[in-house]
């Protein structure tokens, strides 16, 4: 099945409408969207529905009501929640804390929900709590993610997970794709090819322009050896195949800078620095980080910005954004759980919905 992509609409009659799923029942995606749906900043200018348990909600709000503030919790009684049926053997089995095959097939079914809505045009985004990849496998669904689903039924076969974050520091905003994802680290460089890296770079390169607003964008891209290589001496790749893929590149995109191979533990240098200090004084910084595997990436990411970082799925038809966190079984249900992650990832979708079809940021 191919989804045609929303199209812009400066006329929409309707603020973005974004579809919200809880997760993982058993970890802290109900905390975390509680929390987040009580700021009046995140709901003012969107509309919200959950997608999930009401039962889940409300006894994650009660549970709540013991150890923080009711104002630092939305009521579940005042939000609009399309309750995702499921069946009572498997509520039951549910358990704060323990990731099982239960609730698995229960976040499996919000995330199915929000999915086949969103293609039905009642929302234009949807944004995903954290799930645990064990749970849903021990449910019987087979998928590296969330990421891969979503792909799947939107009929998508070139796709990539984008990390944005906007820093609290400065304001700056730090913004890396991955060239592969959750594949084991002796498998990177087969899976590395000038294809794969030009897929990822069109991706990248319509996100930053449809999303963003960037036309002519500055892109800096990951060496895959220690030093880019050395020269051949530490590696070959970059001498065999991404120096000359890049270099065909810049020859055929002359309106973009195209920047690297950059040594990966230097390409963070000047990102960091911007994160902590300002970007004015910062010279040489991109608009977006090609990293070549996950670890390259998402180390520096979750060490500048653990807390304020967004997931969004880029090469769908629709929007997609989540949280850059996990289940946090061992802190579920203690109250505890920070929300800032999911709180950007609200305002992202949000903001993103704006820029494709409403043309305002």
């Amino acid at each position: 099945m191919n989804v045609q992509p929303q199209t812009s609409n400066s006329r929409s009659p309707h603020p973005p409408r974004l579809a919200v799923t809880l997760g993982d029942p058993a970890g802290i995606g109900s905390e975390v969207v509680l929390k987040a749906l009580a700021d009046p900043e995140i709901v003012k200018d969107c509309e919200i529905t959950v997608i999930g348990n009401e039962s889940v909600l409300s006894a994650t709000y009660d549970r709540l009501l013991t150890q923080i503030s009711a104002s630092a919790l939305a009521n579940p009684a005042e939000l609009s929640i399309l309750d995702v049926p499921l069946e009572k053997s498997i509520l039951s089995q549910i358990q704060i804390g323990i990731g099982n095959a239960a609730s698995g097939a229960a976040s499996f079914a919000y995330l199915e929900t929000a999915i086949a809505r969103t293609i039905e045009r009642e929302f234009d985004g949807i944004v995903t709590g954290p799930i645990a990849k064990s749970a849903w496998k021990a449910a019987g669904h087979e998928y590296p993610g969330q990421t891969e689903l979503l792909a799947e039924r939107a009929g998508v076969e070139k796709f990539g997970m984008l990390f944005v974050a906007r820093s609290p520091y400065t304001d700056w905003t730090l913004r890396t794709l991955l060239a592969t994802t959750h594949i084991p680290l002796r498998q990177v460089a087969e899976a590395l090819t000038p294809e794969l890296m030009s897929r990822k770079l069109d991706l990248l390169i319509e996100c930053l322009r449809q999303d963003f607003g960037l036309e002519t964008p500055t892109i800096a891209i990951a060496g895959l050896n220690p030093h880019s290589g050395e020269r051949g001496q530490l590696g070959r790749e970059e001498q065999d195949w991404l120096i000359p893929w890049l270099e065909a590149e810049r020859h055929q995109r002359p309106e973009l800078k195209l920047v690297g191979p950059i040594p990966p533990d230097t390409m963070w240098v000047n990102p960091g620095q911007a994160w902590f200090k300002g970007g004015g004084g910062v010279t040489n910084l991109a608009d977006a980080y090609l990293a070549l595997y996950h670890d390259q990436g998402l180390i520096p990411v979750k060490l500048m910005a653990f807390e304020e970082a967004i997931n969004t799925s880029i090469g769908l038809p629709f929007i997609r954004t989540s949280p850059d966190h996990g289940t946090a079984f061992d802190i579920a249900g203690l109250g505890i759980a920070n929300a800032n992650s999911m709180k950007a990832a609200i305002k992202l979708a949000d903001r993103i919905a704006r820029q494709r079809f409403f043309q305002s940021k």
